[in-house]
């Protein structure tokens, strides 16, 4: 078979045991599946970086960058997590994903591994469906100067220490103030994570076409402090008045500690994350398979 992607980079979920065990076993022999899989289709395989070290497979090692040079598609072997760490790195390259669901839920990583290869063959063949997911980018703003900026898929999270209490925080809008407030932390979530901690914070699910943000307070002082719909176009700050041991978490993959007067400001990437899925894939049979809905219904 001819696949139409020449190149393929295999990503996966390499954080296992550092003894081995039946966690790597698990882990390595799935990647190795599906490498010796694409071979079969007549791709090129290479393994994302950290990849090789973790399985230890004899494939060829390229890093994000070397990925973006060479690759036309990357493939990913694990769960949210895992494409959500590599979708912020390929998303500047303009690669398409696939995703190879290894963990639980599988928002976005939606082909099952036991029968992967009756989907993928022909996903391979351009038989696809494609998504595109808009990133966020943010920055950690001290005296004036950035102390800290990352990417997010998912949402960006000012959150209170561990063991503190409540955080005062001042939310602007475009510059605009919205509100001081009084709460455990605040959740800027996209339409992709709005699946993710906003909505286990009582915040609303968006559809991916939409060109929006949610606003949610995590536990707030004040009970009419309620969730916020933006358009993704606005520019958020958060600025730190009041509260110890305070963070800001990006995709809950990244952090920076944050002081008192730091500004957090959450604008559009001008990057998109490229998601392939199988034809006849759609948004609300995903809910409705992760979320459990209808379960006894037809």
């Amino acid at each position: 078979m001819n696949s139409r992607f020449r190149h393929v980079a295999l990503v996966g979920k390499y954080h296992v045991p550092a003894a081995g065990g039946a966690g790597h076993d698990s882990a390595r022999e799935s990647l190795q599946a599906v490498a010796h899989f694409l071979e079969r289709q007549g791709c090129q395989v290479s393994l994302e970086s950290a990849t090789a070290i973790g399985s230890g497979l004899d494939y060829p090692a390229l890093d994000p960058a070397g990925i973006g040079a060479h690759c036309d598609l990357a493939l990913v072997v694990g769960g949210d997590g895992t494409m959500l760490g590599i979708g912020r790195q390929l998303a500047c390259h303009d690669i398409p994903l696939i995703g190879i669901n290894q963990g639980r839920l599988g928002f976005v990583t939606d082909i099952p591994l036991e029968n992967f290869e009756a989907t993928l063959a022909p996903m391979l063949r351009g038989a696809y469906t494609e998504d595109r997911r808009t990133l966020m980018e943010a920055q950690v703003m001290r005296d004036g100067e950035c102390v800290f900026k990352a990417l997010a898929m998912n949402d960006v999270v000012v959150n209170r220490g561990a063991t503190s209490g409540m955080v005062e925080l001042r939310v602007e809008i475009d510059g605009h103030f919205v509100a001081n407030q009084r709460a455990d932390g605040l959740i800027v979530a996209s339409p992709t994570g709005s699946t993710a901690y906003a909505l286990s914070a009582g915040g609303p699910m968006l559809h991916p076409a939409v060109a929006g943000w949610v606003l949610v307070p995590i536990a707030p002082h004040t009970l009419s402090n309620r969730p916020l719909v933006l358009a993704d176009a606005a520019e958020v700050t958060i600025e730190l008045v009041a509260g110890r041991d305070a963070s800001a978490n990006f995709d809950m993959q990244s952090l920076a500690s944050l002081l008192h007067g730091d500004r957090v400001v959450v604008r559009r990437s001008r990057h998109q994350v490229r998601f392939l899925h199988p034809e006849g894939w759609n948004y609300f049979s995903t809910l409705r398979r992760k979320l459990h809905w209808n379960e006894g219904g037809s």
